[in-house]
């Protein structure tokens, strides 16, 4: 790296804070960071030209968890631990709607409908333990939050009834995270993109980050967010997990309204300026999709035309505008992973695909380790 002393002195010396990632949680880590110590040198470090991994490439869904996942989590999670995950994701939403406001990041709440197929029996678990998980829920929510309705949208292939969670909504990602670069900058906080983390080594006072082109630098401490890229700087259990995702041109006259799952969370659709977002496929190859790279796959694409063809716009013709992909950090347990590592290392990984959710809540909760 070919660096100028101004360069050098401006950018690189006296850091007491360096961020690794950009992301949602990133972003609110240095802003946390700033409230608390307003006079601090901080730093953010960002692999891609945008925030690279998931903040803005997910579908925008203001959500916290369809009926069947959290029926699914109840298997492997007590009551409580399910309701904690909840209550994180709800307080993480309104988190981020009270720090950016809701014009800035489009916030619509139409609710949102699991989708369920004609050849299986999890419509009938669902609607069976429905009125079980909005008792559940009522310590949060204090009303139901699940009910049946009805298949207004004239979706094929699919039983007549969907589950509708009255709560959840949609963001516009890009707005959001425009909304948050612009905040952060407005702090003074230094954002430097296209650099990569290369490794990092810790001293008693402070930590030597090592740059892709073989500078370092030192700073008093350092905080990894990078979610679904953790793994190459961190042993933890933090698995990359790619999703893919297209829009079609604009539909003339696309009546669909809200935000749509089916496949137990594993697709996911929504309206966006008259486009049809569709996304996920990622339990058609599980161990395909433990990757950091950025492409598509033939496999999974032509499952979502598939699907969009067959099950979401079976009599309107359209056409693909735009294929991409983003990178969640998942792992065997949902609960986030924010902790102190060692003395100048913290890190706040492992988002499990609620990013927008929690992003913002586990952004305070890692500067707050500081």
């Amino acid at each position: 790296m070919n660096l100028s002393y101004w360069e050098k002195e401006e950018w690189f010396s006296n850091v007491d804070f360096t961020i690794v990632g950009s992301g949602i949680v990133g972003l609110n880590t240095a802003i946390g960071l700033y409230k608390k110590y307003p006079n601090a040198k901080i730093l953010v470090l960002e692999r891609g030209m945008l925030p690279h991994g998931a903040s803005t490439k997910n579908a925008g869904f203001a959500c916290f968890g369809s009926i069947s996942e959290i029926l699914s989590d109840l298997k492997s999670h007590s009551e409580d631990e399910v309701l904690q995950l909840v209550e994180k994701r709800w307080k993480g939403l309104e988190l981020l709607r009270n720090n950016l406001g809701n014009a800035a990041i489009d916030f619509q709440q139409h609710g949102s409908f699991e989708l369920f197929s004609n050849d299986n029996t999890l419509f009938d678990t669902c609607s069976d333990k429905m009125q079980e998980v909005n008792k559940m829920l009522q310590p949060i929510f204090t009303e139901d939050v699940f009910s049946i309705s009805e298949n207004k949208f004239g979706f094929n292939n699919v039983k007549g009834n969907y589950i509708f969670n009255q709560f959840e909504g949609q963001i516009d990602t890009g707005k959001m995270m425009a909304t948050l670069l612009k905040l952060a900058q407005s702090k003074g906080i230094k954002i430097l993109n296209n650099v990569t983390v290369k490794s990092f080594k810790e001293s008693n006072n402070d930590v030597d980050v090592v740059l892709d082109s073989d500078f370092s630098f030192k700073t008093g401490k350092l905080l990894i967010a990078t979610n679904g890229f953790a793994k190459h700087l961190l042993n933890e259990e933090v698995q990359p997990a790619r999703a893919q995702v297209l829009i079609t041109k604009p539909i003339k006259d696309l009546h669909i309204k809200g935000t749509f799952h089916f496949d137990e969370g594993y697709y996911y659709f929504r309206n966006i300026n008259n486009r049809i977002l569709f996304g996920g496929g990622r339990n058609l190859d599980f161990k395909g999709e433990e990757t950091t790279v950025m492409e598509t796959s033939q496999l999974i694409q032509k499952q979502l035309e598939v699907h969009l063809k067959n099950t979401i716009l079976p009599d309107t013709p359209f056409e693909i505008d735009h294929r991409w992909t983003g990178i969640m950090g998942v792992g065997t347990q949902k609960k986030a992973i924010v902790k102190q590592l060692s003395t100048n290392v913290y890190c706040g990984v492992r988002l499990g695909g609620m990013g927008v959710a929690i992003g913002s809540l586990i952004g305070e909760e890692l500067a707050d380790l500081i």
